[in-house]
């Protein structure tokens, strides 16, 4: 009984360690006014970023994939408080997400588009569950500007 609430107490710290409060938009927007990004859209595509900003499950993997669950697929990975980017071709896009579940955000994309999607942590089963969704472009530089870069296995597809 004692080791249970121990684990309890301790899961529940862990959750609210890793659910940070965002500053009101107007702050973020100034903080990100002369912000540049580390990498713009390559000539005649679209970049997409993927942003981690929870600490929440910080050593599980999240492998991000573009539009499909193949191995060749695998775009990179992110831990907490990290991101990762990547070229895509302009059209429609399904980002998949693989932790505990499989998360996907279906997104269309134009020529020199830069896409902001966010990876958000949720207690699993076993190890961390995630959901995927798009947030707007001063959000996304906000997190781009105070995570580290994830890894990146495949720049462009």
């Amino acid at each position: 009984m004692k080791t249970t609430v121990i684990i309890i107490i301790i899961s529940v710290a862990l959750f609210f360690a890793g659910c940070a409060t965002l500053p009101p938009p107007a702050q973020m927007k100034e903080e990100v006014e002369d912000f540049e990004l580390p990498k713009l859209p390559e000539d005649g595509k679209a970049i997409v970023y993927i942003v981690r900003p929870s600490s929440l499950g910080t050593l599980v993997d999240f492998s991000v994939f573009l539009d499909d669950k193949e191995p060749e697929s695998k775009m990179g990975y992110t831990r907490g408080r990290q991101y990762i980017y990547f070229n895509l071709e302009p059209g429609e896009h399904q980002i998949l997400s693989k932790a505990e579940n499989w998360a996907e955000a279906n997104i269309t994309v134009a020529l020199g588009d830069i896409i902001f999607i966010q990876q958000e942590p949720n207690m699993g089963f076993v190890v961390a569950r995630n959901s995927l969704f798009e947030i707007q472009d001063y959000v996304g530089k906000y997190h781009v500007k105070n995570c580290t870069l994830g890894t990146i296995i495949n720049l462009d597809k």
